[in-house]
């Protein structure tokens, strides 16, 4: 089964649907993999960038945001790097922490990973 994974300009469309014919392109993609003839990966860089442009360009707020990605990433056809950290890091995100640092915080918690830091306030927040 071939497996895609969409770049952030095709995630940005789905979300925010500005651009239509691309944003029915990658409808159809989604519904393909959601029958099952394809696999979409979603990777977390991909993730990061989309909310970087989300937040920059289209003027979005970490809660917008992060109420968006929890819907994006929760169909379970969807493949996903590092599931549980990636689903599991919005509540951090909502706390207008960093996508990156909400990303290990959320590591820590949900998938056991352990972080190093100099950051004297991630640290503070870590559960480890």
């Amino acid at each position: 089964m071939k497996r895609f994974v969409p770049d952030t300009n095709l995630i940005v469309r789905l979300v925010v649907g500005d651009v239509k014919d691309q944003y029915e392109e990658t409808i159809e993609l989604f519904k393909k993999a959601e029958k099952g003839s394809i696999k979409i990966v979603i990777m977390p860089t991909i993730i990061a960038e989309t909310c970087f442009v989300l937040k920059t360009y289209y003027k979005k707020t970490a809660m917008e945001i992060a109420d968006t990605m929890e819907g994006l990433l929760s169909p379970p056809w969807l493949e996903i790097e590092h599931r549980d950290a990636l689903r599991g890091m919005w509540g951090f995100f909502r706390e207008e922490i960093h996508f990156v640092d909400s990303y290990l915080l959320s590591l820590e918690k949900n998938e056991g990973y352990c972080f190093v830091s100099f950051d004297k306030k991630l640290v503070k927040k870590s559960t480890k």
